[in-house]
């Protein structure tokens, strides 16, 4: 089996009018196709719109290749990709987006699910956990089967949480990076009597002697990781004990086998394994579940309960979530498809059909606890 063609489709995934980023929030997936009439997907992050020009320079590269050999041209495309230097994000999603696919194609040929290619499931299903900062948005989630969630970084929303919901449901504090280390610390002492069940991105995760200082005098569980884009960069957090949960984007991390990879990593060290999945689309979601089906230390995976209506449209076979938890797929790969007349129908609009919404220095790094 010979590859033949990469095709990429960058998608809408933005309803709205305002955003943070250039021309919203979308998402990129990739189709490989091979000279068996066998083809893969997957789907990159990072910034799609240039990983996307990525990937298309990198296509080249993979033409007439065995695409059985994942790890091979996963090490060929980052040696080709070398002379470009620590491109982060960009090289990720693009060594991220094609692993996918391959692995999908490899599980397709040989009609198993990716994850028996994997070792294995552990588990038939993957928890899930959502975002909501009020009561009535938390009490939706726990309706629908949920057990844990997320909130804004204040200790008093966190109280008035527990106040109404009790002791059970799991509550994650997640502070975007924005915390001074003293500024961490308040906040999370003054959060520790609501038993949260982790305190995210406290402060800039590339600053490891920041994260070690706020480490150093809490008591809560620490996560990051969605923003780090190797396996590498969680070396140093593993190595010197610095986190109890990672968090990797696995449309950064480099695909399906660095998310493999980063769980053998963290399971030598105690940690636990949380991919971030709340801005990707489908196609990731699902590569997500068949990693964390072989973990034993796999924790819950991040989940966007309300998203554009043509969120599973364009990835036919994808399982949805349910009674909090998604379920494994039956199908051989990763169990769904691209629907490229979906994909087609849902462009990227132009930047300037945006309004944008700009943080202040004061709001990037919040010194205050309030």
């Amino acid at each position: 089996m010979k590859i033949t063609a990469v095709q990429t489709y960058l998608v809408n995934a933005d309803e709205g009018t305002s955003a943070e980023r250039p021309r919203g929030r979308n998402w990129l997936f990739v189709k490989v196709l091979t000279d068996a009439g066998i083809s893969g997907v997957g789907e990159g992050g990072g910034w799609p719109v240039v990983v996307d020009k990525a990937i298309r320079e990198l296509a080249y590269f993979l033409l007439g290749e065995n695409p059985f050999e994942i790890e091979r041209l996963w090490l060929k495309l980052y040696d080709v990709l070398h002379g470009h230097g620590v491109t982060g994000a960009v090289r990720g999603g693009a060594l991220s987006a094609i692993d996918m696919a391959l692995w999908d194609i490899k599980g397709k040929a040989l009609d198993v699910p990716v994850y028996e290619l994997l070792g294995g499931k552990v588990r038939d299903s993957i928890p899930v956990y959502g975002h909501a900062s009020t009561p009535d948005a938390a009490r939706k989630l726990l309706d629908r089967g949920y057990t844990a969630f997320k909130c804004g970084p204040s200790a008093r929303t966190l109280e008035t949480l527990r106040q109404a919901l009790g002791d059970e449901p799991n509550i994650g504090v997640h502070c975007h990076a924005q915390f001074t280390p003293a500024a961490a610390v308040q906040l999370a002492r003054a959060c520790e009597p609501f038993r949260p069940m982790f305190l995210e991105d406290p402060v800039v995760p590339e600053n490891i002697e920041a994260l070690a200082k706020v480490v150093d005098k809490i008591a809560i569980p620490l996560a990051t990781g969605e923003r780090l884009a190797t396996k590498w960069a969680f070396s140093e957090l593993l190595a010197r004990n610095l986190v109890d949960i990672v968090q990797p984007e696995t449309t950064r991390l480099g695909g399906i086998t660095e998310l493999k990879k980063l769980g053998a990593m963290a399971e030598a060290q105690s940690v636990k394994v949380s991919p971030h999945d709340g801005s990707v689309g489908p196609i990731v979601e699902m590569a997500n579940v068949h990693v964390l089906a072989t973990l034993p230390n796999a924790f819950l995976l991040e989940h966007k309960v309300s998203d554009v209506p043509w969120r599973y449209e364009v990835a036919p076979g994808a399982v949805l979530e349910k009674d909090g938890a998604i379920r494994l797929p039956d199908g051989p790969g990763l169990g769904l498809d691209l629907d490229e007349a979906v994909a087609r129908a849902h462009p990227l609009p132009l930047t300037d059909a945006y309004t944008y919404r700009f943080r202040s220095p004061e709001a990037m790094s919040q010194w205050e606890v309030r």
